[in-house]
């Protein structure tokens, strides 16, 4: 029997490749939901109606379109109806999973914070959040329980003191990430500030790059600790000094973690101050243009990246975009010490000294930022900064009031100098919010953080602790050296409880790689404080001279790991 030529291998061969709605190469058609409502209409759009109608109507006039989409251009998410357990995540459809409520996303780009600010914040957080404050490993601060009655005065209250929800959340161009230290560090390769705001003010609210295939993460930094993370962003810029001795930047693109974690690569290219802005704007217009929008879970810039290849990147962005070439340039140093999270007390440029602390994973509220701005001002500073590690920094304290600042932080259980695990253990929103997440996290985390505390008072080495509540790592598990997803495991009396798969091993910096994952190695949340000092205490013990964690696992024994 003759086979059908539309069956042959040869018409196969020949059949025209699907596309990936890439708009440079025509498909401009909306091929999921999602690119379809943004073609609809731009999230931008929005907030008039939520002004005019959704404020004043109540949550059930809200277009589902808007409710599940463009409120994110906003910083907007329904957060997570209570009562409803980790199992049912994947299983129930948005509408059962949503509350009347908000999660609100304050975008702090830089992590620059002046008090009048953070007292803004402070003072919403307790009229109309309950008094919940987190923050983030992005350097925002996320609000809960807001009505969506009370959003316009929210928005009022923080653009009179420059704050914004502007592009918090969505496909767009997400929050700025920038050295906490930025203009004060003594050791700092380039102050990024000005390319900070030049960047906001350029594409921040630009409708030309508002409908992107999905988000878009950047960091900018001259820290000689690198402590924004460069190397798991879309695109980041990074301080170097040239073969001339000119200060500028180092070019990376495509990081990004979640369920395909990939490392940024660098495009080996030399970007002077003057230039950032446009380069960062060609690489937008990139990612808008020839970035994957047929796939949800393909729509970000590191699959581009990956497929294209660096040579393939940078000619596109210098001749389509930039219309010029762009020097070659050197690597990066080396990040300086092996935390970055700048907790502690150092000396600035300008002989005073910044006071960074640590907030239990990132947990604080209205009263205690209000408590952390009447400390500041008390003692002459004006300015405060969030880092990427959930913790937060006072600038400008003059020598002889360091210890009161230090003195009046600590009695308020923000502690300057904190064990390992209390500076160093993150955690996401987890399942007492978001809708995503299959397990809760900021109890178990500050739980674990007490447990391990009394029972390890003396380990003082690294070790970075990330908790997440689902696989998409926005607590960054597969760059930790204990990363732990969430999920639902089956305990000793078989029954089905929350629990965590591990991932051991990750880091970045001088050897930036993901972490081991160790066939069958999961743990109940229940049992979990006693897996992390079991293996940790196997470290403790194993360690040669001057050796990470990470660098241990990769030669310990599978037993040693469990």
């Amino acid at each position: 029997m003759s086979t059908p030529a539309s069956r042959t291998p040869a018409s196969r061969h020949h059949r025209r490749p699907r596309g990936e709605g890439q708009w440079a190469l025509g498909y401009r058609e909306p091929l999921n939901k999602n690119e379809e409502n943004k073609k609809n209409d731009d999230g931008l759009n929005v907030r008039q109606r939520i002004i005019d109608i959704y404020a004043k109507r109540g949550f059930d006039s809200i277009d589902p379109a808007d409710l599940r989409g463009r409120f994110r251009w906003y910083g907007l998410y329904t957060q997570r109806r209570p009562g409803i357990d980790g199992g049912k995540t994947a299983v129930l459809e948005p509408e059962e999973l949503d509350d009347r409520y908000f999660m609100l996303r304050v975008r702090i780009d830089g992590g620059q914070l002046n008090l009048a600010q953070l007292r803004t914040i402070a003072d919403i957080s307790n009229e109309y959040a309950r008094g919940t404050a987190d923050l983030t490993d992005r350097q925002n601060i996320q609000l809960h329980w807001v009505e969506i009655e009370s959003v316009p005065d929210i928005w009022e209250r923080l653009e009179a003191v420059g704050l914004s929800t502007t592009e918090a959340c969505g496909d767009t161009p997400r929050v700025i990430m920038g050295c906490p230290l930025a203009g004060i560090d003594a050791d700092e390769v380039i102050d990024a500030s000005d390319q900070i705001r030049d960047i906001h003010d350029r594409v921040i609210g630009n409708p030309a790059y508002s409908n992107l295939p999905r988000k878009f993460k950047t960091a900018l930094s001259g820290c000689p600790a690198h402590c924004t993370v460069h190397e798991i962003n879309d695109v980041a810029f990074v301080g170097v000094v040239n073969e001339r001795g000119e200060a500028g930047f180092d070019l990376w693109v495509g990081g990004g973690l979640s369920t395909n974690p990939m490392l940024a690569k660098r495009l080996g290219v030399f970007v002077t101050p003057d230039k950032v802005a446009d380069v960062h704007e060609g690489v937008v217009g990139i990612f808008r243009d020839y970035g994957y929008r047929r796939l949800r879970h393909r729509a970000r810039l590191k699959f581009l990246v990956n497929d294209w290849g660096t040579e393939k990147f940078r000619q596109v962005l210098e001749t389509e975009y930039l219309k010029e070439p762009l020097p070659d340039g050197p690597a990066p140093e080396q990040p300086r010490g092996s935390r970055r999270d700048h907790v502690g007390v150092f000396q600035q440029k300008d002989g005073n000294y910044y006071v960074g602390f640590a907030p239990k994973v990132g947990r604080v509220d209205g009263d205690k930022l209000r408590v952390i701005a009447d400390i500041a001002e008390r003692h002459g500073s004006d300015r405060v900064r969030t880092t990427v590690e959930q913790k937060m920094v006072i600038l400008d304290i003059a020598p002889d009031k360091v210890d009161s600042v230090v003195a009046e932080l600590e009695a308020n259980d923000l502690q300057v100098n904190p064990s390992t695990f209390r500076r160093q253990t993150m955690a996401c929103t987890g399942i007492e919010y978001c809708k995503l997440a299959i397990v809760e996290t900021k109890t178990t985390a500050m739980d674990l953080i007490d447990e391990l505390e009394r029972r390890l008072p003396d380990f003082d080495q690294p070790l970075t602790i990330n908790v997440n509540g689902c696989p998409n790592s926005c607590a960054r598990i597969q760059v930790a050296d204990i990363g732990l997803k969430g999920q639902l495991v089956v305990d000793e009396n078989g029954d089905q409880v929350e629990g965590f798969q591990i991932h051991l091993g990750g880091s970045l910096g001088v050897n930036s790689g993901f972490g081991r994952k160790v066939r069958g190695l999961k743990t109940t949340a229940k049992a979990l404080p006693d897996y992390v000092t079991r293996v940790v205490s196997n470290y403790d013990s194993q360690k040669k001279e001057g050796e990470s964690f990470a660098d241990w696992v990769q030669r310990a024994d599978e037993a040693d790991l469990k």
